[in-house]
């Protein structure tokens, strides 16, 4: 037996199979996002109206599944996202995920028998990316991130912290560029 298999044991296994093939399935370049849309909804995961998701990767979806993914209304997520569903991921309304963000829920260094495992033990922790924010084009969000409504993050940034509302953050690691000004109407 595999140390994967030993590892994660024969449901896991299971609904990583399933999971292929749903994969397979949600990978087809011609489906249009709002039938990509439905067919995650039909998954399990709450996908909102009007939400356009192209092309994406997920991985580990044989942990949490495709529930553990929850997007609002009007979101844009790109082509070649990558979303790590080992823990919740949750996009308020009107987000915006650019190309090539990567959006990860846990860390693990290796197999049980890693060396690094005592010092970098496994753990998962959900993203939650507040209503109307933008995250730029090849930016990776980190295990535990909570970004706040209507903030935007830079493109190629590494966010490793929570970042506040209303703020334009960028970088590796993210830091704080600015407030953005709110224009009364």
């Amino acid at each position: 037996m595999s140390q994967a298999l030993k590892e994660i044991g024969l449901k896991k296994s299971f609904k990583y199979i399933l999971g292929l093939f749903q994969l397979t399935v949600l990978k087809i370049v011609l489906l249009p996002p709002n039938v990509r849309r439905m067919l995650l909804n039909l998954y399990g995961a709450d996908v909102g109206i009007e939400t356009l998701i192209h092309p994406i990767t997920f991985i580990n979806i044989y942990r949490r599944g495709f529930k553990g993914l929850a997007c609002g209304r009007y979101c844009f997520v790109g082509e070649e996202c990558l979303l790590d569903l080992a823990d919740g991921i949750e996009l308020g309304d009107n987000v915006t995920l650019a190309p090539r963000v990567t959006i990860l829920t846990h860390i693990n260094v290796g197999y049980k028998h890693h060396p690094l495992q005592e010092y970098f033990p496994a753990s998962s922790s959900p993203v939650e990316i507040g209503s109307g924010s933008f995250v730029g084009a090849n930016s990776t969000i980190l295990p535990g991130v909570k970004i706040g409504e209507n903030a935007l993050v830079a493109s190629g940034s590494l966010v490793k912290e929570n970042v506040r509302e209303w703020t334009v953050v960028g970088g590796v690691p993210a830091r704080l560029i600015r407030e953005i000004e709110r224009v009364k109407k």
